[in-house]
């Protein structure tokens, strides 16, 4: 797998955080990928094989995560930092002309919040179950964050590691592949040779606390650019969103993968990859 990534150019973050982008290859217009809470910018791989047919592919590190820097307060309430961060990377990418992105649940945020705050920065957007939630809405943000502070960080090794997560859920479900890139580069070695999470539990919690926080609902309206919001099966909030979400947005249309879940890009990965490629393709040649 590591072959067909590169370093892409290295950008500053809001308040100096260092952020690193990863060149999937490919040719063809720009495509940013942006992952979700508490995994990292390899695990788009397999997504990535039925892009580089289209477009020239890249993925970014969010900060708290693989291998960018983390928050010198440590603190991720405020997820207009995470959408400064993008626009930086879209500023340092060498692109040559429009400039799309897909995202998966805080990277689908992401993404559309940076497209509020500087529009025409994306011709298209893609957003699998993406973080947007009305005011009040957040009810189950306390659980996930109390649930991340009680993630196992430290491991002996990174065999022991894909071991336990293998047998567990969410990871069970995954792709093998993206299981393997999740612990490869998802985990940071130590000097007693051990391994830990790159994104910490306490920071993972953080960024789930920010998820209330966000103004994305309230200016959904603002984005211009063609919208595909993606869900997977009704029944968890993030897929019951989806529609509103895409009702709200000017240029929004809804794609529903009923037999998946939240993690849908992570437990089909071609198939999400080439619903993302389709619809990219067909925003360029309206």
């Amino acid at each position: 797998m590591e072959q067909t990534w590169r370093a892409g150019p290295r950008a500053t973050g809001d308040g100096g955080v260092p952020l690193a982008t990863w060149d999937l290859g490919g040719e063809g217009p720009d495509l940013v990928l942006l992952h979700g809470t508490g995994f990292h910018a390899k695990v788009w791989e397999p997504v990535a094989s039925p892009l580089r047919a289209t477009h020239r592919v890249w993925a970014l590190d969010q900060r708290g995560h693989g291998a960018s820097g983390h928050a010198p307060d440590r603190d991720y309430t405020d997820w207009d930092r995470l959408a400064r961060d993008l626009l930086a990377v879209a500023d340092a990418l060498p692109t040559c002309g429009a400039l799309s992105g897909a995202g998966h649940s805080l990277g689908g945020a992401v993404l559309l919040r940076a497209e509020q705050i500087r529009p025409g920065t994306f011709s298209a957007l893609y957003c699998y179950e993406p973080i947007v939630l009305p005011p009040g809405v957040g009810a189950g943000t306390p659980e996930l964050s109390a649930a991340a502070r009680r993630r196992r960080a430290l491991w002996p090794s990174r065999d022991a590691a894909a071991a336990n997560y293998a047998r567990k859920a969410p990871f069970a479900s995954m792709d093998p592949r993206v299981l393997a890139a999740y612990v490869e580069h998802g985990l940071v070695d130590r000097d007693d040779g051990s391994v830990e999470l790159a994104c910490r539990p306490e920071e993972e919690a953080s960024f789930y606390e920010g998820a209330g926080r966000s103004p994305t609902w309230e200016h959904l309206g603002e984005v211009r650019s063609p919208v595909v919001v993606a869900r997977g099966r009704p029944g968890a909030t993030p897929a019951d969103l989806a529609a509103g979400i895409a009702a709200a947005l000017p240029g929004g249309s809804l794609e529903a993968f009923d037999d998946l879940d939240h993690f849908g890009p992570m437990t089909a990965p071609e198939r999400v990859g080439t619903a993302i490629a389709s619809a990219l393709d067909g925003d360029r040649g309206a």
